[in-house]
């Protein structure tokens, strides 16, 4: 006689709360809002623009501080705003499915919390009850458990009195109890995802190139900074002219880049959230767009933990006859498991009165239905109901075809006699004189549109593998379904296990099924992957993909999934919408494009005001901008036309050489032709406007060096209508490079293809009428630092920025650079 169980008295939980034996939820390892801001404010980026502020507080330049600061804090807040809304929807996601559990506590039933569970504790399984401790399994109570979320597996595993049951898992039939064990970091889920717990922030390859073009512009800032230092300490430069060229050399560092690669980031997320997809890190989807192999995960990925039917074959009665039968059988089976639901749904049935039931288990294999005044019907494997010589040819045919389509295949049959039992055994017998009425075929049910969406990756040229738990013949048929390659290499964990990593290596990129592959080996073939130089994106939603996840460029999740699932991935796919993931790789590929794009302009601005700045101070002059020209030129040349850029960019192929050298075409050509205007114009019209040409040879521009009033009077004019005159010509180039950039019209082909968007054109002759106004308003030129000019100097600057804008589309069209190098960077 079995001891009837009564569970822990309050005394007992009290005691075990008091020891700290709770099953503490570890799976939440979402990040906290500390975290968040550490990670958002404490970057490289950030460290750079403190040291240009500490270089600006120095050079007396505070106002410039504070626009960086303003920079930096909006980066950062729109960054910090986006992952707190993810961690805030993440949360909500996870209350609302987080299960109530059933206890035994002095004799009584009470429903609480997981995280209220004790060590000891008797726990009371139903069918869809999540197993929250790992334990065993006591009492005269049998179940069948879903594992999946922990081992990739998809098939039950039946469980007993003595048997272990995992934390993690799902009770699909049956009913049963379990005292819990291992609670909290004891548990299986605990280990399953300990490597989980810490979050790491990765950076796109895109922003390490864009981090490495930060550090050259970096150095290079402080090799002019020491340039200065040393025309002062020479004598060449004034106080007052090395500290004016110090603080333009500070303004260098773009700190607009960042700000409009933040903006991107976050308009690319926001557009995505409208396809049903979460993103956690700001850079998830642009790295989504250089993804080059896709890992997926079967069950719960693919599949959608559920069955479905996918035909059936009357063998002996009319079809519909045999069709109300078995929908009669569905709708009466009081426990009904994943296939009698498929069978449901599909046959429509009224559930009749049984007198004779005998459940599905996996031990036997088969399940039986017997109604008042019938006949008993049985469902189950065919070569447990039948040996194949008992069988008709057509038949066995059949049953062949469907196992060679990896489909799950049943016989539904009759008997006039009922089942008997094995006593010794504790199992069912079969009937006798059993006549088969259908052939049934079973299949995993493929999540809506996951066939077209693996077709559109596969025609980008991206490698999709599928890695499961599951046999390797079961997952390359549903890899058939889902139209990959029927010739398609497949291997089993055993055999990666007994391989060298050389081999290893080899297999991980030829082979595109893998059935029977532990978490630890899904975790290794992604990182074997990325060490060969592959970008890999892996979608999962079980524990058993947490270390998997957290190794690919970028991790995915079904929401569906477990919550650490959820928690460790970079993207959340809302409502399991795997339609949503081309659109989200469309995306990545316009933030790449518009974030390229960006960088171009940015650049060339840096790199010409660089060799405008080494060549006025090697020669003892003081740079010829101020700082206010410097700040016009960069927001109304550079900062509000990337702003245009980023966002009306397109998703297009990503180039598979390095943003660096993607912009060498445009930007080589661009910078050094821009140098030489800004050169020539500067020198050019000081020297039209300048009577003393004496004082112009010797470059004596210093005003404690003239005696004269009226000479210094002068001098002072000239040189501010040459500056005038240097930001007019730098104003008018740096707009006609974004037409270069973005050819509305053949005529500006050159640099980039042709785009065709007139909507550029638009915001450069804005942004022109803009700078025409401040240049001829007297308030507006007087803050500006600007000087009138005549209209015959107009002419000459519009005149000689045409040639410009001719000889450099001829340098690009001609691939100049291109044949001087030797290589095709177009």
């Amino acid at each position: 006689m079995t001891t009837p169980l009564i569970g822990l008295t309050a005394a007992e939980v009290a005691e075990r709360q008091a020891r700290g034996r709770i099953n503490r939820q570890v799976s939440e390892s979402n990040r906290t809002y500390g975290e968040i801001l550490r990670e958002n404010l404490f970057t490289f980026i950030n460290g750079v623009f403190a040291f240009i502020s500490v270089i600006l507080i120095f050079l007396g330049r505070p106002g410039d501080v504070v626009a960086i600061v303003v920079v930096v804090f909006l980066n950062a807040i729109i960054s910090i705003i986006q992952e707190i809304r993810a961690k805030r929807q993440l949360d909500a996601i996870s209350l609302l499915s987080r299960p109530r559990v059933k206890v035994l506590r002095d004799r009584q039933q009470v429903i609480i919390d997981p995280a209220e569970v004790v060590e000891g504790d008797i726990l009371l399984l139903a069918p869809g009850d999540q197993i929250v401790a790992d334990g065993r399994v006591v009492g005269d109570g049998q179940i069948q458990v879903d594992e999946s979320l922990l081992t990739g597996e998809s098939d039950l595993i039946p469980k007993q009195a003595g048997d272990r049951l995992y934390s993690g898992s799902f009770c699909v039939r049956g009913a049963a109890a379990y005292v819990a064990e291992q609670v909290g970091e004891e548990s299986t889920a605990h280990q399953l995802t300990a490597a989980a717990k810490t979050h790491h922030h990765k950076l796109t390859p895109l922003q390490q190139e864009i981090n490495l073009i930060i550090r050259v512009i970096l150095a290079l800032a402080v090799f002019l900074w020491l340039l200065v230092l040393f025309s002062l300490l020479v004598r060449l430069t004034t106080l007052q002219m090395s500290v004016q060229t110090a603080a333009v050399v500070a303004g260098l560092v773009p700190v607009g880049l960042y700000l409009t690669i933040t903006l991107t980031y976050a308009l690319g997320a926001l557009r995505i959230s409208r396809a049903n997809v979460l993103v956690q890190q700001v850079n998830a989807i642009e790295s989504l767009s250089g993804v080059d192999i896709l890992c997926l995960d079967k069950t719960g990925t693919l599949t959608a933990n559920a069955l479905e039917l996918h035909s059936w074959y009357p063998l002996s009665e009319p079809k519909e006859q045999t069709a109300a039968t078995l929908g009669k059988f569905a709708a009466s089976v009081s426990s009904p498991n994943r296939t009698i639901v498929a069978l449901a749904a599909a046959f429509a049935g009224t559930p009749q009165p049984i007198r004779l039931e005998i459940p599905f288990s996996s031990g036997y294999k088969w399940s039986a239905v017997a109604w008042h005044d019938s006949e008993t019907f049985i469902l189950g494997a065919p070569d447990v109901l039948f040996k194949s010589d008992d069988l008709p040819p057509e038949v066995v045919e059949l049953l062949q075809r469907g196992r060679q389509q990896g489909l799950r295949v049943l016989l539904f049959a009759r008997s006039a006699s009922d089942p008997t039992w094995d006593e010794r055994q504790e199992t069912p017998l079969l009937p006798s004189g059993l006549e088969p009425l259908a052939v049934i075929w079973v299949g995993d049910r493929l999540r809506p549109q996951c066939r077209e969406v693996l077709a559109r990756f596969q025609q980008a040229g991206i490698q999709v593998k599928i890695i499961s738990g599951d046999h390797p013949e079961t997952v390359v048929a549903l890899g058939k379904q889902v139209g990959l390659d029927g010739g398609a290499i497949a291997i089993s964990g055993a055999e990666l296990a007994a391989m060298d990593d050389p081999s290893f290596d080899q297999m991980a990129e030829k082979a595109t099924v893998f059935g029977r592959i532990t978490p630890e080996q899904k975790a290794k073939l992604v990182t074997r992957l990325r060490a060969l130089g592959h970008q890999v994106a892996m979608i999962g939603d079980g524990v058993n993909d947490v270390l998997s996840l957290k190794q690919a460029n970028v991790g995915i999740a079904m929401e569906s999934g477990s919550a650490i699932t959820r928690n460790v991935a970079d993207i959340v796919l809302l409502a399991d919408s795997f339609a949503a993931l081309p659109e989200a790789f469309r995306e990545g590929q316009r933030i790449y494009n518009g974030i390229q794009d960006v960088s171009k302009l940015f650049l060339v601005r840096v790199f010409s005001f660089s060799l405008l700045c080494l060549v006025t101070v090697m020669t003892g002059r003081a740079f010829p901008l101020l700082i206010k020209h410097n700040s016009l030129l960069t927001l109304w040349g550079v900062g509000l036309p990337t702003l245009a850029v980023a966002f009306w960019a397109v998703p297009g192929p990503r180039p598979h050489r390095s943003l660096i050298r993607s912009l060498l075409h445009f930007v080589i050509p661009a910078t050094l032709s821009l140098a030489l205007l800004a050169i020539f114009m500067y020198l050019g019209v000081l020297a039209r406007e300048l009577t003393p040409l004496v004082e112009l040879l010797q470059g004596q521009f210093d005003p404690t060096l003239v005696k004269d009033r009226e000479v210094l009077s002068e001098l002072g004019h000239s040189v501010a209508i040459a500056r005038t005159a240097l930001v007019t010509s730098l104003m008018l180039a740096s707009l006609c490079l974004v037409l270069f950039l973005k050819p509305p019209h053949p005529v500006w082909v050159g640099g980039a293809p042709l785009v065709g968007n007139w909507r550029y054109g638009a915001v450069v002759v804005i942004l022109l009428a803009g700078f025409v106004i401040i240049s001829t308003s007297p308030p507006l030129r007087s803050v500006a630092e600007l000087e009138p000019l005549s209209w015959s100097l107009w002419a000459l600057i519009v005149l000689i920025v045409l040639f410009w804008v001719i000889l450099l589309r001829s340098f690009w069209r001609h691939r100049l650079l291109d044949r001087f190098l030797g290589v095709n960077l177009s």
